[in-house]
């Protein structure tokens, strides 16, 4: 699209997500990042990776952390986050994104949360890695289950399963997030947005800012881009995506998905419908994957 980049600006910046048919409710993502800043996104899921080589930056619940290499991270669902190399080289690393459902189902357990975000636990991020690689790799069904629980079991010790404690505001903004949910696709205004709450407009944005750590419109975008995603891994066409969502066009809708998750709508949609494993021999040598070591112990 004239105007638009189809890429990162500097060279060394790759992304690439995967969707798995037979595990629906699992996206994959690897990425090197060396200059390319996140704004704040969400993911509707669990977010489970490691940081392989570099240092990233990034904001999550309004506290900036610090995860480097061999670093393990666990995100909540709908937790908005940004990210920024620290180091001169950026960050590699591998993430998997699981559905609160999926991960109830196979694991039979309840109320999933993590009370950190990163902690640097060297042997069990390399074998989380480790398996996420196995898994955009192995397509037989079985394989891909079976790999599936042992990287759960991975991240297992670091799991909570009791509900998350509540201050007394969370009902009312549980109520704004919902109504941002419902009405993604329009146009909506800070007076309107207030009503939800019963708040006054400017006490609600200072009220809204404090409890979620970003702007009501920074939600709002990561909600549109979250759904924007679901659309075209649907297979529909980038501008009937924007104008689903809520964005002024298909440029608009670029430029805001290449912010928030370093690729272009239509280069995601391509990888997800199943190109990214062919595509990946043409990635440079930071990108190519680990030698799956999974099933090497007699199990082939």
């Amino acid at each position: 699209m004239q105007g638009v980049p189809d890429q990162f600006t500097d060279e060394r910046d790759r992304a690439s997500f995967r969707q798995l048919p037979h595990l629906p409710g699992v996206e994959l993502y690897h990425a090197h990042i060396a200059q390319h800043s996140f704004e704040p996104h969400t993911h509707e899921a669990f977010g489970i990776g490691a940081v392989e080589t570099g240092a990233e930056r990034f904001r999550y619940r309004g506290v900036q952390h610090i995860a480097s290499a061999n670093s393990l991270l666990t995100m909540n669902p709908d937790e908005l986050h940004t990210g920024k190399a620290i180091t001169d080289d950026g960050w590699r690393y591998r993430m998997i994104y699981l559905e609160p459902m999926l991960l109830e189902q196979v694991t039979g357990k309840q109320n999933w949360w993590f009370d950190g975000v990163e902690r640097h636990d060297p042997q069990r991020a390399l074998r989380v890695s480790q398996l996420i690689n196995s898994l955009w790799y192995y397509d037989d069904p079985l394989a891909q289950q079976s790999i599936l629980l042992e990287l759960i079991e991975a991240f297992l010790p670091y799991a909570r399963h009791s509900p998350v404690s509540r201050s007394s505001a969370a009902p009312r903004f549980d109520r704004v997030r919902d109504y941002l949910h419902d009405n993604y696709a329009r146009s909506l205004t800070l007076d309107e947005i207030a009503r939800v709450a019963s708040l006054s407009p400017y006490h609600f944005l200072r009220q809204f800012k404090a409890h979620f750590h970003v702007t009501p419109h920074q939600m709002l975008m990561a909600i549109r881009l979250w759904r924007a995603k679901l659309f075209l891994a649907q297979g529909m066409p980038a501008a009937t995506v924007a104008a689903a969502t809520g964005l002024t066009d298909q440029s608009h809708l670029t430029r805001a998905f290449m912010r928030r998750y370093g690729i272009t709508p239509v280069r995601y949609q391509k990888q997800v419908a199943g190109t990214a494993v062919r595509n990946l021999v043409q990635e440079p040598p930071s990108l190519l994957p680990y030698t799956p070591s999974l099933l090497t112990r007699g199990d082939k």
